[in-house]
């Protein structure tokens, strides 16, 4: 299968690691096009008629899975809905033996989200037609960090030299990571911010040095939002601490520290917009009144979402020729 285009030379999308700025740039000038059809009385192109795309979720989603299911139909493709309690995983078959049987049937995208860091990764090498990831583990999630670039440079104008600030359960989040490596190869600076029992070691050494010279880490909010462009707060993951001892006392007390008011808010820039990946815990990590504000971003950032991820499902099945696989 040859990528649409030779300025996007990849075959997959399994992480925001693998692209560089350019790549990036490539995504989001596409999405830039795609994202008027949103106002169009007839929301339809032709892109990909003929297409299959196969959106295979061993997790539970909204926007991510919707988005990539409107994506595809905006683009004339078929898009086909997998969930684990209605495929053969529930009669204990692998994913592996699961997506080699798809990839039977000839699809030209799977799309997959799973609990495992580097499932993607794993089908990526294993199947014939183009592999995106949706989101694995607590590894990457690399077109959330790609839609909050867009997001981010539609309001701001620009992602180089934005401050950007991101607050919450770093330990146990792939939206993190992506935008980490995301934002610092387009030119941001990146603030995290969480408790000592919310970091997880390393966290700036992801992409070597250009995130090392380009992020920093505190655990106090006010330090992490002085002056921030964007602030980008984080629910606390309570699916991924299973067995785990408590990271904090309670929600209250995390609300107290680390949640966005409007007080805590006054830190950032006056013109300072507010991200969420969502779902929102409401009056945890951020309080209704900023959710719901004009600083709020977060119904942008789903729109954006599916105009994004049409850019990735043409670049990686439109047909071009004479473009080589990467």
């Amino acid at each position: 299968m040859a990528p649409r285009s030779a300025s996007f030379a990849h075959r997959h999308l399994v992480g925001i690691a693998d692209l560089d700025a350019a790549d990036i740039g490539v995504v989001l000038d596409l999405a830039d096009r795609h994202q008027a059809i949103a106002a169009e009385p007839v929301k339809k192109l032709a892109t990909l008629r003929g297409k299959t795309v196969i959106n295979l979720f061993f997790e539970n989603s909204t926007r991510t899975r919707t988005s990539f299911e409107i994506a595809a139909k905006r683009l004339s493709a078929d898009a086909v809905n997998i969930s684990p309690s209605t495929s053969s995983a529930a009669k204990g078959e692998t994913l592996l033996d699961t997506a080699k049987n798809l990839d039977a049937m000839g699809p030209d995208v799977v799309v997959v989200r799973h609990a495992m860091g580097g499932a993607p990764h794993l089908l990526a090498k294993t199947l014939r037609c183009a592999v995106v990831n949706a989101g694995d583990g607590q590894h990457e999630h690399p077109t959330q960090a790609l839609l909050d670039a867009a997001t981010m440079r539609r309001a701001k104008g620009k992602i180089d030299g934005l401050e950007v600030a991101i607050v919450g359960d770093l330990a146990h989040s792939r939206v993190a990571r992506s935008n980490l490596l995301c934002l610092t190869k387009l030119g941001a600076r990146v603030r995290l911010c969480a408790p000592w029992t919310l970091l997880p070691p390393g966290l700036t050494e992801l992409g070597g040095d250009l995130t090392r010279a380009r992020s920093r880490v505190t655990t106090k909010l006010e330090d992490a939002l002085d002056g921030a462009d964007v602030v980008m707060m984080l629910r606390v993951q309570h699916e991924r601490t299973a067995g785990e001892a408590p990271r904090f006392a309670n929600p209250r007390e995390f609300s107290k520290t680390y949640g966005l008011s409007a007080r805590t808010l006054a830190y950032a820039k006056p013109d300072a917009i507010v991200m969420h990946p969502g779902p929102i815990n409401r009056g945890v990590e951020l309080a209704p009144d900023v959710a719901d504000s004009g600083r709020a971003v977060i119904l942008e950032q789903v729109s954006w979402g599916v105009a994004v991820r049409m850019a990735v499902l043409e670049l990686l099945a439109g047909d071009v020729a004479g473009v080589a696989a990467a």
